[in-house]
């Protein structure tokens, strides 16, 4: 398959450089008939997450397309949905370079991108703009200079831009990337971040006469009892979703490793057992009254299965997708309906 190739070569450039190649390639070749590079017809194996219905159950993680300019090119490849963003209010370059890093006998990414992005308007554009009409999240957060105070104000920003165009939206308050942002994780910050966005929903769910599921993405790095209140205070404000998880800081067993000590988060394989036991503690927590969404560390198939197992009720997958290339959609589909 000479997508497969094509991703083997990729491999071999600088991981940002990359990124921006596959980027721009798939938003030009998507209906054209270089799409056949990457075009997958998958089987339909419906579920319904959320009030919406997932053609199936595999997803693209936020972070490989901030700015929403490829989903039809994400969609030929069969994913059931696609998740977009980090995307804040307004534009901003993001942290400095190097900013991204490959480790590739681990399988793992390690990122310091620190939410760069075109702004919330102009991914408003390119989901207007888009052809397909597969499901889309809208991942969102907050602008650097935004003081952590004044957070809320950027995520209802970003609801109210793009509350129209999105099938839900996930509110990013878990980026090691952002100074402070994991403070929005615990006690009253929460609490208050919560209700906000509760009310927002609603009434912009009255006035566009239409409902779009809110989830909120969480840490692989918090305790046990830090994960107990965290889904405590889900079911207590209604939230739709949970996304579990973003990465991590922790480095166990990736001291002498190339890049380890490179300031960021760390996803693929070393997060494949940390993020399941948050799946398993928060499906303890809330039982099947609030659906979780797994990300982080699904390498294979088997990843796949394990994250299901734990309670999980569609996955979605970056760091495979860079390691291994569109093959892993089939490969888990066909695996999980076998």
């Amino acid at each position: 398959m000479l997508s497969y190739t094509a991703q083997k070569l990729l491999l071999l450039l600088k991981p940002e450089t990359a990124h921006n190649i596959s980027l721009s390639f798939l938003n030009r070749s998507a209906d054209t008939p270089l799409e056949w590079l990457y075009k997958q017809k998958l089987t339909d194996n419906p579920v319904k997450v959320m009030g919406l219905n997932f053609p199936n159950r595999v997803g693209l993680a936020a972070g490989f397309d901030k700015d929403g300019e490829a989903i039809d090119a994400f969609n030929a490849m069969g994913f059931g949905h696609v998740e977009v963003g980090t995307v804040t209010p307004r534009a901003q370059p993001g942290n400095p370079f190097p900013r991204l890093f490959r480790i590739k006998s681990q399988g793992a990414i390690i990122n310091r991108m620190g939410f760069n992005n075109l702004g919330v308007e102009n991914l408003k554009k390119n989901l207007l703009s888009r052809r397909s009409t597969g499901l889309v999240g809208v991942n969102i957060g907050k602008n650097r200079d935004t003081p952590i105070e004044k957070a809320k104000f950027d995520y209802l920003h970003c609801m109210d831009t793009i509350y129209n165009y999105a099938d839900y939206i996930t509110v990013n308050i878990s980026s090691p990337n952002t100074a402070k942002l994991r403070t929005l994780q615990f006690g009253e910050s929460l609490e208050e971040l919560l209700h906000s966005l509760k009310l927002k929903q609603e009434t912009l769910s009255n006035r566009t006469d239409r409902y779009v599921p809110l989830a909120l993405k969480i840490s692989p790095d918090l305790t046990r009892e830090e994960v107990k209140s965290v889904a405590n205070a889900l079911a207590s404000y209604n939230i739709d979703g949970v996304v579990a998880t973003n990465t991590t800081l922790d480095r166990t067993n990736l001291s002498t490793v190339k890049y380890a000590s490179e300031a960021g988060g760390l996803s693929g394989a070393p997060l494949t057992e940390k993020a399941t036991l948050v799946i398993k503690l928060l499906k303890q927590h809330l039982r099947d009254n609030i659906p979780i969404i797994a990300v982080g560390g699904i390498m294979s198939a088997r990843d796949a299965q394990n994250k299901f197992a734990a309670g999980a009720k569609l996955i979605q997958i970056y760091s495979g997708l860079v390691m291994k290339g569109p093959g892993l959609i089939k490969e888990i589909n066909e695996r999980i309906y076998r």
